[in-house]
């Protein structure tokens, strides 16, 4: 019987060894698999937060932008043109000759939104603060601009209501109707012996809406920086609801 077991022993033992290995080498590939580290679970709540410090962010850097000499004029993309609705009023000056008054009305149009825009911040930062978003998700996967389309489809007639003050303010600071009082003064008496329409746009309506419109502009191309460049993504939310966008 001795002479029998000690083979037999041998023969187990040749065939239990490798398949312990294999067994070791198995749990250390899950260990390993379960070791990775695991994205960050996104609530509805990081989400909204996520958004909201992205427009935060973007209005700032916006601001920044916007608020200095020539951050409107010079900036083709959000310069304020000369009102439409008075656009006979600037043919009828050139034509009578009134060009250097034309070009320091429109200068001055966009240096009245550029003073405007350094009490912006604030005004800003409280609408989106008091923003309700009730899926966030929707906006963070709805693609370029989209965080900046619904502030403006829901604070826009809020922001217009306090950003006019401001715009007032700047449009007496800048002396805006100093130059424009003479153009539309001469159009309008003209109109008086053609018999044509009367025109005086309303300024103060034309810089709040134009200089909203242009800061909305800027910060949709800073929420799609934030969107695609990790660099952007500035603070550790970014980089949580973003960073599972860039990720991807």
């Amino acid at each position: 019987m001795k002479r029998i077991f000690f083979p037999l022993t041998l023969v187990l033992s040749a065939m239990i060894l490798p398949a312990c290995d294999v067994l070791e080498e198995a749990a250390s590939m899950v260990t390993a698999t379960n070791s990775e580290p695991t994205k960050p679970q996104l609530s509805n709540a990081d989400v909204v937060s996520g958004l909201k410090e992205a427009l935060n962010v973007g209005i700032k850097n916006s601001v920044n932008l916007t608020s200095v000499t020539d951050g409107f004029l010079g900036n083709s993309a959000i310069k304020l043109p000369f009102p439409e609705d008075a656009i006979k009023v600037k043919q009828k000056a050139l034509d009578w000759g009134l060009t250097e008054q034309v070009t320091k009305f429109e200068t001055t149009l966009n240096r009245a939104a550029e003073e405007a825009t350094k009490e912006a911040l604030p005004i800003f930062a409280n609408a989106i603060m008091n923003m309700s978003i009730s899926d966030g998700f929707a906006i963070l996967n709805g693609g370029d601009g989209s965080a900046t389309k619904f502030l403006k489809d829901n604070t826009t007639a809020q922001l217009i209501t306090a950003f006019s003050p401001k715009v007032e303010a700047a449009i007496s600071k800048v002396k805006l109707t100093e130059y424009w009082n003479p153009i539309i003064t001469k159009y309008n008496t003209a109109m008086n012996l053609t018999g044509g329409e009367k025109l005086n746009p309303d300024l103060n309506k034309y810089v709040t809406e134009r200089a909203i419109a242009g800061l909305y502009h800027m910060v949709e191309i800073e929420e799609n920086k934030i969107r695609k460049d990790p660099m952007a993504q500035v603070t550790d939310i970014l980089k949580k609801v973003f960073g599972s966008l860039t990720s991807n």
